[in-house]
């Protein structure tokens, strides 16, 4: 891959799992670094460094963000070779926003949306009147006000799809106040909200259990919100780009991912 140093991202938290310490220090050639959320795609990529890759000619390199917007940042200007976080819709939406050249390389696996409560377990006992948080990103919004559309909780606008935004209501038979925050804030501000539509990671993060906590939870049956393996675009073809993502698609992290999570992310066939 490219030879360049290994910096870390203001505002990131940036966890040792084989990186180098000194910042100075030239990657080589056969070493490839990928940003990540910790959970899952941390997890997961630290399963194939420990596990697959020095079989497989692989040296992994992983280096882990608490947001979503630095690990595309630091793919464009060339401190990562790929990252692992994210789903196309979002990526296409990050493209034309800050003219990057993202391009998937391959789906992994579907961290399932879901709706958290701390007072009730059933989405239909959401009280009239309740306040709701959603994620404030374009895609990840338009993907949570999806979600309740999908039990009648509102109704959208015909079309709109994951675009949709608290503009696009067009019923709300309960009067809920929806509240778009920063994604990683929605688990600490449930204390505060009658519910909140978390994505994955940061569920997990928060020790909700997507399966068993979650009074609503997407389907993986037909869903585009698989998250991929993106790289830089030019580099699909890197050899060591395509051996990270034959990893990721075979049967060994698909039984990691089905063991570790238990239903909570959900793998993409092998193929």
């Amino acid at each position: 891959m490219r030879t360049s140093a290994i910096a870390a991202a203001a505002g990131t938290l940036t966890l040792a799992l084989g990186l180098t310490a000194c910042g100075g220090d030239a990657r080589g050639d056969d070493e490839l670094v990928v940003g990540a959320t910790p959970t899952p795609a941390g997890e997961v990529l630290t399963y194939i460094q420990q596990n697959l890759a020095k079989k497989a000619g692989l040296d992994l390199r992983i280096t882990e963000f608490t947001d979503y917007v630095t690990p595309n940042t630091a793919l464009q200007e060339g401190s990562l070779d790929a990252n692992l976080y994210q789903h196309t819709p979002y990526l296409e939406d990050f493209n034309e926003s800050k003219k990057t050249d993202l391009v998937p390389v391959t789906e992994v696996y579907l961290p399932p949306m879901g709706v958290y409560a701390k007072k009730i377990k059933d989405i239909a006992k959401l009280p009239e009147g309740a306040t709701v948080g959603v994620p404030n990103d374009t895609t990840n919004e338009g993907r949570a006000l999806q979600l309740l559309a999908s039990k009648g909780i509102i109704g959208l606008k015909k079309g709109v799809g994951g675009t949709a935004t608290p503009e696009d209501i067009t019923s709300n038979p309960k009067k809920l106040t929806v509240k778009p925050l920063e994604p990683a804030q929605l688990p600490r501000a449930l204390d505060d909200l009658d519910a909140a539509v978390i994505n994955n990671n940061y569920a997990l993060d928060a020790r909700l259990s997507p399966k068993k906590d979650a009074i609503l939870l997407e389907s993986s049956k037909g869903n585009p919100y698989n998250n991929v393996l993106a790289v830089k675009k030019g580099d699909k073809d890197d050899p060591q780009v395509r051996k990270l993502a034959k990893l990721l698609r075979s049967p060994e992290v698909k039984k990691f991912i089905e063991d570790k999570y238990k239903g909570s992310v959900l793998p993409v066939e092998a193929g």
